[in-house]
């Protein structure tokens, strides 16, 4: 099949291109354009894996562009999106442009592409702190951060396409997804980079919160099983592992495993504000058992102990570990 990605030169966006490529399928693939001609992950990848790929540098902000991206492609996957909440309470405008307008686009882009399907990447995140668990699809939105909200309304503008043009549209709503190339935002390769370096006290935000970390190929191949079955257009789908962790027993499993002793300390730059922080995130994914015929690989704490196993291992290779910062974390 012919496939468009958006936000290619991501975490998700690079692995999702490369299973794609592996999986036999002609891939377009929408990288940010910046004056370093740097495609992101994607210039990570193997030289033959890269020149399966077609690389458009853009923005999903330009609608036109996404129009001539879009035509004779039978998939798009759209993950291009402004991911980073403590930014959101910076520049909440960049999130509105970026996450609803930029879906907008696509949409559009799609809509008038007739016989393509539209993969839209949502984000537990829209689900606020828990008022139930394990949180199913039909768990109230909150948008508790600028970020959040934008995510919210880039979800309710997917299933209007659908509503209103049946625009063949699922919306993917993958929890903590972590794993190899994953950006020092996030508290993982955070705390995985500061004992790399050697440090014996790392910083971190609130460490009581709960997540439900999904390994990245256990993210990717639910993308990869929601390209073809009609039954899943205009639903909502989980993809969680069904195992909720704090972050402060995150760190301390991760200090383990490295063999390392970690004391943690708070950074007040890294915390929310207080109605901002998501306490509780606990995925029910019996929906994509149902649906997508998918089950995470790496659940429970001995598949976290494995998907940390091999994230820890990939950030130990000098040549990714030079990417990231020794000390504190990024925002």
């Amino acid at each position: 099949m012919k496939v468009f990605v958006t936000g290619a030169d991501g975490f998700i966006g690079s692995h999702l291109a490369e299973a794609l490529v592996r999986s036999g399928h002609d891939v377009r693939a929408l990288v940010q354009y910046n004056s370093f001609n740097s495609k992101g992950w994607l210039d990570s990848l193997a030289p033959e894996m890269r020149g399966q790929i077609e690389v458009v540098a853009g923005d999903v902000r330009d609608r036109s562009q996404m129009s001539y991206c879009v035509q004779g492609c039978d998939v798009v996957f759209h993950l291009a999106a402004l991911i980073a909440i403590p930014y959101s309470y910076a520049a909440p405008q960049s999130y509105v442009d970026t996450n609803i307008t930029g879906t907008l686009n696509i949409l559009e882009a799609v809509r008038s592409n007739h016989n393509t399907r539209m993969i839209h990447t949502s984000t537990s995140e829209v689900y606020g702190s828990a008022q139930f668990v394990p949180i199913t699809e039909d768990h109230p939105l909150q948008g508790q951060s600028p970020y959040s909200a934008s995510k919210i309304a880039a979800d309710q503008l997917a299933f209007s396409y659908y509503s209103s043009f049946d625009l063949p549209v699922t919306i993917i709503r993958p929890f903590n997804t972590y794993g190899p190339r994953q950006s020092q935002r996030a508290v993982i390769p955070t705390i995985i980079a500061q004992l790399l370096a050697g440090e014996e006290t790392i910083e971190l935000g609130s460490t009581t919160p709960t997540r439900d970390f999904n390994f990245v190929e256990d993210t990717v191949h639910g993308f990869l099983m929601a390209m073809l079955p009609e039954k899943i257009l205009g639903q909502v789908i989980n993809l969680g592992s069904g195992y909720e962790v704090s972050v402060g027993d995150t760190a301390r499993l991760i200090a383990k495993i490295m063999n390392r002793n970690v004391e943690i300390t708070t950074s007040q730059e890294r915390i929310r504000p207080d109605a901002s922080e998501v306490q509780r995130l606990f995925a029910a994914n019996e929906r994509a058992r149902e649906l997508l015929d998918w089950s995470p690989k790496y659940a429970g704490l001995d598949g976290f102990e494995r998907g940390l196993e091999k994230t820890i291992n990939w950030f130990s290779d000098p040549d990714n570990l030079r990417r990231y910062s020794a000390s504190g974390y990024v925002v």
